[in-house]
C-alpha cells in the first residue's frame, strides 16, 4: 500500500497511515459505541465484537451483497 503523506497549508507533512494506525484503538468521536478501527465497544471501552465479526455478520444476513457471492 502506498504511503499517504500530505502536506498542510503551513508546510508540515502528515503521514495519514501512521496516524490512523496509532489511533486505531481510540474511541470514535460520535454517539455510537465504536473505536476508530470499527470494533464495537462496551462499558469502559472494552471490545465486544471485532470489526471482522461485524462485517461477516453483515454479509451473512444480506444475501444480495457482492462479497457473499463466492
Amino acid at each position: 500500500m502506498a504511503k499517504k503523506i500530505y502536506k498542510t497549508m503551513l508546510g508540515r507533512e502528515i503521514d495519514m497511515e501512521a496516524l490512523s494506525s496509532r489511533n486505531a484503538t481510540m474511541p470514535a468521536v460520535s454517539n455510537s459505541k465504536i473505536n476508530a478501527r470499527g470494533d464495537e465497544l462496551g462499558a469502559n471501552g472494552q471490545i465486544i465484537r471485532k470489526r471482522e465479526d461485524v462485517v461477516n455478520a453483515y454479509y451473512d444476513t444480506n444475501p444480495k451483497s457482492k462479497a457473499n457471492q463466492k
